[in-house]
């Protein structure tokens, strides 16, 4: 399917000579020696230049580097939900979007885990400028979301993008990530843009929306980090946001967030699968006739999954006491969790910034009023 050259991963039949380009990289021995401290130059760069499919390049590698990241980093990561998908099936998992690159990395390793279908996953070309970070996600069975085009392209890119999609899930049984909206979430609220679906469904050649997304079997994904490694970096666009300023991304911005967010702290990480969306596809087609309402019903549906089942940690208690000034939720959490936050607050951010220290406390106290919504949640 040569249409999909510009956006797809390696093929199988690729990638032993994609790992000879790279093996000898810096950026490929870091990677290495971080998963690997204890392994020979000589004995992992072998292995890898024996590796001729992306399942063994994921098993063998990227799975044991996400492990050590987790070790490293972490104080570990606990899943839900996976046992209610079935084994050989696809599903499309949309989730909300924290991490650039380990939201995606942990899902594969708990489907991994749990012996079910690995996912191909969109990224944003803006993330692999650098040739060689191109060809790793190319062999992480990453394909490419086109960013920044001017409208007649990107509606082009988004069809060809969409049909991609549609050919892995329903022709190739290979599952699919994608996030529930075009960037990660900055300030804590987890919404599903409805441009996300509309894209999907422009794969389809169902008349119905409603029908196709039944045939994608679509599984929202709720993930949530203790602590966020990237929470001061959001800083600076938060406030140009708050002030209606034009925010612009320093050069490298988007390579040290992803860096920052392998390496820095999280703490407890929680992936939670949600149900398929099926029968309430069902009542959505039944109540709204046309397919823009039906779109913005069925996110609400992929909202209301992500939120119910959002693991909340007492770092997201404490902001929200904090911030209201309030001891509300003081059970969820100990003193010494209390000054640890305050602790973190401190040395990230200028405290002397109101609006820095609002936005910081809003970003983590933002989940526990999203989930308060459902009345049973808390």
């Amino acid at each position: 399917m040569q249409r999909f050259d510009s956006i797809r991963p390696f093929y199988d039949a690729e990638v032993n000579e994609a790992i000879h380009s790279a093996v000898n990289h810096p950026m490929m021995k870091a990677l290495m020696e971080f998963t690997f401290p204890d392994v020979d130059e000589e004995v992992w760069k072998n292995q890898l230049k024996k590796t001729h499919s992306i399942r063994d390049f994921q098993c063998n590698f990227i799975y044991q580097s996400v492990n050590k990241v987790l070790e490293k980093s972490s104080e570990g990561l606990t899943t839900s939900g996976f046992e209610k998908l079935e084994p050989n099936t696809s599903y499309l998992f949309i989730s909300n979007h924290r991490d650039i690159i380990l939201d995606t990395s942990l899902l594969n390793v708990a489907l991994f885990d749990h012996g079910l279908v690995m996912t191909a996953s969109a990224i944003g070309d803006n993330l692999v400028k650098k040739s060689f970070l191109k060809t790793l996600s190319k062999l992480n069975r990453n394909f490419l979301v086109q960013r920044g085009l001017p409208p007649r392209e990107l509606l082009e890119s988004s069809k060809l993008l969409s049909q991609y999609i549609g050919q892995l899930l329903l022709r190739e049984n290979r599952s699919v990530w994608i996030a529930q909206r075009e960037g990660r979430t900055k300030d804590g609220n987890d919404a599903t843009h409805t441009g996300v679906l509309k894209m999907l469904s422009m794969g389809s050649d169902e008349k119905n929306i409603i029908t196709y997304f039944k045939k994608i079997k679509i599984v929202p994904v709720s993930i949530s980090y203790e602590y966020d490694p990237t929470d001061a970096l959001k800083m600076p666009q938060l406030l140009a946001e708050a002030n209606d300023e034009v925010y612009i991304k320093e050069k490298n911005e988007d390579f040290m967030t992803l860096l920052s967010g392998i390496i820095g702290q999280k703490k407890r990480i929680h992936i939670h699968v949600c149900d398929v969306i099926d029968k309430e596809l069902d009542i959505v087609e039944a109540e709204f006739d046309s397919s823009n309402k039906q779109v913005q019903a069925v996110a609400k549906l992929i909202d209301d999954a992500i939120l119910k089942s959002y693991k909340l940690w007492p770092t997201n208690y404490i902001a929200y006491d904090l911030l209201h000034k309030t001891d509300k939720f003081k059970t969820y959490y100990t003193e010494n969790e209390k000054s640890l936050f305050e602790r973190r607050l401190e040395m990230k951010i200028d405290e002397n910034n109101s609006q820095m220290v609002e936005s910081f406390l809003a970003m983590y106290a933002n989940p526990v009023v999203n989930k308060s919504k459902y009345e049973y949640a808390i």
